[in-house]
């Protein structure tokens, strides 16, 4: 188990990979939206408000079944300028690929925040041959 000091070394290292995995726990009803609330700037929490409740990223369940968890497959980055990052996450439940797009930037405490989110439009769902 990594230590405190490397786990916080690892995050402000790679604050897209952090934030992708939490936003991806928060889009998936695995945890509450509030958890992020320090986390992101106002426009971005109310945008991250409006999408937990539909739970864009829940796994895709059938009658008695539970889809698996949706995990970050993988992450990238531009950074614009100086104290800015833009990134993107692919997320991946089963056999669905969805899109996470974020902007963070980096305040005057030196801590990174969520400045806007957005997800990709949901999947068109397969209708069976007729």
């Amino acid at each position: 188990m990594p230590t405190v000091g490397a786990q916080r070394r690892a995050h402000e290292s790679r604050p897209h990979h952090w934030f992708a995995q939490q936003l991806v726990l928060a889009l998936s009803g695995q945890r509450p939206v509030h958890a992020l609330l320090g986390h992101a700037l106002p426009a971005a929490y109310d945008r991250l408000a409006e999408l937990a409740p539909q739970a864009p990223l829940r796994p895709v369940t059938g009658p008695g079944r539970r889809g698996p968890a949706p995990t970050v497959r993988d992450c990238g980055l531009c950074r614009p300028c100086r104290g800015v990052i833009e990134a993107f996450a692919r997320i991946t439940a089963g056999e669905r690929l969805r899109a996470l797009a974020f902007r963070l930037e980096l305040g005057a405490d030196s801590r990174w925040r969520c400045a806007a989110l957005d997800i990709g439009p949901a999947p068109a769902l397969r209708c069976p041959a007729s």
